[in-house]
């Protein structure tokens, strides 16, 4: 892959992760309902994905990383169950804004659990990405909406955090589209005996724009992300997918009416900043 056509699989790659509100929105079900289609067709999707992006270098998982791939895929079922109870709550611009806080938890859980050095800016980066979700937020407030609602997506951000560590010490020699295939299966199988009550009754329009998450949003966007990895470096691909608040608020803007106010604005340009900045200091 050239790094023009990188560049612009990363692009698309971000607004399909951006998507991911707007889809398990339209699907007009209950959260469980959609993590569990999202399993299922992400599943189908990254099994084809990962027979044309396979590598010969990618090694067998040991016993020890298949239980690893086991919890990573529960940390990924909990990140996206309280990313569209999020959604459900409060709307996709606020859970999309609190999903981004997922860097500021990498940062301070990567200096802990590695024990690696936590540099000044990284540090400030926490500081203003903390106040650009206190912005977000009219009032803190646990009978509002708005706060229940970023809670549950700041929870989300925290569990990607924790999955995104898990898979940076666990999987390095797994080829990264059979290490998703594995926990996608992992959240299918857990999720989809419970949830399939509700998925039957479902008309033809909610299965649809179940499939759009599972195959667009997910297989689509993980396999672009990892093949363009292969040309761009990883802390370039942080700059461009910090645009993917900007593609869930406008789409939710657009289709929902959910008008952000300035202050939410502020708030999520704060954090968007922050991991830009972030981003092009750790050059």
């Amino acid at each position: 892959m050239k790094a023009g056509n990188a560049l612009l699989a990363l692009h698309l790659g971000a607004l399909l992760f951006g998507l991911s509100g707007i889809f398990g929105k339209l699907a007009n079900t209950t959260p469980l309902a959609v993590v569990a289609g999202r399993g299922l067709f992400a599943v189908i999707a990254l099994a084809l994905f990962a027979q044309l992006f396979r590598t010969a270098q990618s090694a067998r998982p040991t016993a020890r990383q298949v239980w690893q791939l086991g919890f990573g895929g529960l940390l990924l079922g909990g990140h996206w169950l309280a990313f569209f109870e999020a959604v459900n709550v409060a709307g996709v611009a606020i859970a999309t804004l609190g999903f981004a806080s997922f860097p500021a938890f990498t940062v301070l859980l990567e200096g802990l659990l590695f024990r690696e050095r936590t540099r000044i800016s990284e540090f400030a980066m926490v500081a203003v990405v903390t106040l650009g979700l206190v912005l977000v937020t009219p009032a803190f407030d646990l009978a509002s909406q708005a706060t229940l609602g970023l809670l549950w997506a700041v929870l989300s951000g925290l569990l990607f955090a924790l999955l995104s560590l898990l898979n940076r010490a666990t999987t390095r020699e797994i080829d990264p589209v059979r290490a998703a295939l594995c926990q996608n299966l992992v959240v299918m199988t857990c999720l989809l005996p419970v949830a399939w009550p509700t998925l039957a009754e479902l008309d033809a329009w909610a299965w649809g724009w179940l499939a759009l998450l599972g195959v667009l949003c997910t297989g689509l966007a993980h396999s672009l992300f990892v093949a363009s990895l292969r040309v761009i470096k990883a802390r370039n691909a942080a700059v461009i997918f910090a645009l993917e608040p900007v593609y869930g608020i406008a789409f939710a803007w657009w289709l929902f009416s959910e008008e952000p106010t300035l202050r939410m604005l502020l708030g999520g340009a704060l954090i968007i900043l922050a991991i830009i900045g972030s981003a092009r200091l750790a050059r």
